[in-house]
């Protein structure tokens, strides 16, 4: 497949040729839609925890005796009914960790990433240089190329003036290439990719699918 390469002012400069087998492969929404719920799911940390009525501390005396009272039967201050009594069910630490095999990965990204080809919500830039590290240059860069929503902005590797200039962007979500993930490229309303980021995932993904070489992963 071709795909069009602009500049930081949003002018066409050249096309560049993509492998179908990675930028131009079925739509899986099942698989997306697991590798997703796996990356959430292990970004969960599982810590929580409450105490029961078994663990609460007192309410071992009956606070009063069972009948004559004119008030309802109660056989512990500590019962969930009661302020500072022991929470029903109560939430306890647990690991929410989901497996997920390479192969599983690697066909859910090259799915998600087809598919914002396949819909033109993939926007290549010829380089971005950001020397200033001012906000307002990268935000000119964005209307230029005409993002107006969310964006996933992918570079080779992660320059400091490039991340300090798009660090208070809103929507705005800066990765390098080798760490791109299903979940960034499916949240985003566009994916911006410099040339070399392009080209690295091509790499990457491309040796995989031929099965030359082993993800790094």
């Amino acid at each position: 497949m071709k795909a069009k390469v602009i500049n930081c002012l949003g002018k066409r400069v050249k096309t560049i040729e993509l492998n179908d087998e990675v930028f131009a492969a079925e739509y899986n929404e099942p698989l997306i839609h697991q590798a997703v719920v796996a990356q959430l799911a292990n970004a969960r940390q599982g810590t929580k925890s409450a105490l029961t009525r078994t663990e609460v501390r007192g309410g071992g005396v009956k606070p009063w005796r069972q009948k004559g009272t004119g008030r309802a039967r109660q056989g512990s201050i500590r019962a969930p009914q009661w302020t500072h009594g022991g929470v029903v069910f109560a939430p306890k630490p647990r690991d929410f960790s989901k497996k997920l095999n390479k192969k599983m990965r690697q066909g859910a990204f090259i799915s998600a990433i087809s598919k914002k080809f396949s819909d033109g919500d993939v926007i290549i830039l010829d380089k971005l240089t950001l020397d200033s590290g001012k906000t307002r240059d990268a935000v000119k860069v964005l209307d230029a190329i005409g993002v107006k929503k969310s964006a996933l902005l992918v570079t080779r590797d992660v320059a400091e003036s490039v991340k300090r200039a798009t660090g208070n962007i809103p929507k705005l979500v800066l990765s390098p290439a080798d760490l791109l993930s299903v979940y960034d490229v499916v949240k985003a309303d566009k994916c911006i990719f410099t040339e070399e980021a392009i080209m690295a995932v091509q790499d990457k993904y491309y040796m995989t699918v031929e099965g030359e070489v082993e993800d790094n992963e």
